[in-house]
């Protein structure tokens, strides 16, 4: 074989084995691919089921609310609870419920979020203060070198 077969031979078989590898890798790729999605979707119904038992057991409770409330003592108690109906010489004593508390709790979150924006702010304003304090005593600085320079000249003329 002379040399331009065998390098022929040589480049074919580079050129066949890249292909091999382009095809593999693309193989890999799809396969890669397609099982982070199948990975993706299982979460995600995994997620679904459990919010779609949530709001199965929520629809059984808004269910039996509704059945209960079709009841006209059930009704009487339900108001005089919820809007604080009372009927005639009775007195009516709220208890400090659980909702009530995670409403304090939120507006406390609230006030700890205000007060640490305003730190932030302040402590900005700070900065930018004392920025322009250290900025301006270099320039003085520099214009009392400045009027020093000038005096030596002038004694020297």
């Amino acid at each position: 074989m002379t040399k331009r077969k065998k390098k022929r031979i040589k480049t074919s078989r580079l050129f066949f084995k890249l292909i091999c590898l382009v095809i593999i890798g693309y193989f890999v790729f799809c396969a890669v691919n397609y099982s982070y999605k199948i990975y993706s979707l299982k979460k995600e119904q995994k997620q679904l089921s459990s919010e779609l038992k949530d709001l199965q057991k929520k629809e059984q409770t808004l269910s039996n609310e509704t059945k209960r409330l079709e009841d006209p003592e059930y009704l009487a108690k339900y108001a005089r609870e919820a809007y604080s109906y009372s009927k005639d010489g009775e007195i009516i004593l709220q208890k400090y419920s659980e909702d009530k508390k995670e409403e304090v709790k939120e507006e406390k979150k609230f006030n700890e979020n205000d007060k640490k924006i305003i730190y932030i702010c302040i402590g900005i304003f700070i900065i930018i203060i004392l920025y322009i304090i250290i900025r301006s005593h270099k320039s003085k600085k520099e214009e009392v070198v400045y009027k020093h320079q000038v005096k030596k000249k002038k004694k020297k003329k």
